[in-house]
């Protein structure tokens, strides 16, 4: 197993803010998950294959976030914001500023990216990801939340692990989750409008594979 370099550590701990930590999320190369030949190869890097490699899907942007956020003193936790099954869900790392709560996210979209620190609780921030949460028909997907995942529960090798993380993508399925919606609120849900769906469609790196 390899570890951070102290010059590598010394980088991290340089991006001091959530809001340098997202920017420096939104820096790296998404992670289409293919390999050289264009073949779709599954990956869960640890925050020290992201950084070495300069490329992260969303779970793993969020793993990073949360590390690097650990190293300013917050605890280094995820969300998972589950959808409907012909959606794909989103994991974000939320983190606690003055009372309220915020989110780093790593997407490769206009939409469900950075959450600034303003909601009460975690049901509120989840929620705020309600509206943009849609297929390309207009159809709104998102159906639950989890609790928050506390990243120390693990082995510290999630840090630096050069192996995929499996099982804290398992650890996210098991824990509890809550509805978001009812019966009847999704019968009632209206779908985006066009140009939402438009908007986003827009997208910060394009797939070259």
């Amino acid at each position: 197993m390899e570890n951070f370099t102290k010059k590598e550590i010394a980088f991290l701990k340089k991006i001091n803010t959530p809001l340098k930590v997202q920017d420096f999320l939104n820096s790296l190369k998404f992670n289409f998950e293919k390999d050289e030949k264009g073949f779709v190869k599954d990956t869960f890097k640890s925050p020290l294959r992201v950084l070495r490699e300069g490329n992260a899907h969303c779970i793993e942007g969020a793993v990073l976030g949360a590390f690097m956020l650990s190293l300013q003193g917050y605890k280094p936790l995820l969300l998972h914001l589950k959808t409907t099954k012909n959606d794909f869900d989103h994991v974000v790392a939320p983190f606690k500023k003055d009372g309220y709560w915020g989110a780093l996210s790593k997407t490769n979209h206009s939409v469900l990216r950075y959450r600034d620190p303003i909601y009460k609780n975690i049901r509120e921030l989840a929620l705020s990801y309600f509206h943009e949460y849609f297929l390309t028909n207009g159809s709104k997907t998102l159906r639950q939340y989890s609790d928050v995942l506390d990243l120390n529960i693990f082995e510290d090798n999630w840090k630096n692990e050069m192996q995929d993380m499996w099982g804290i993508d398992e650890e996210l399925d098991k824990i509890k989750h809550y509805d978001i919606l009812n019966k009847k609120n999704i019968n009632k849900l209206r779908k985006a409008d066009a140009i939402e769906i438009q908007a986003s469609n827009v997208v910060e790196y394009k797939d070259a594979l």
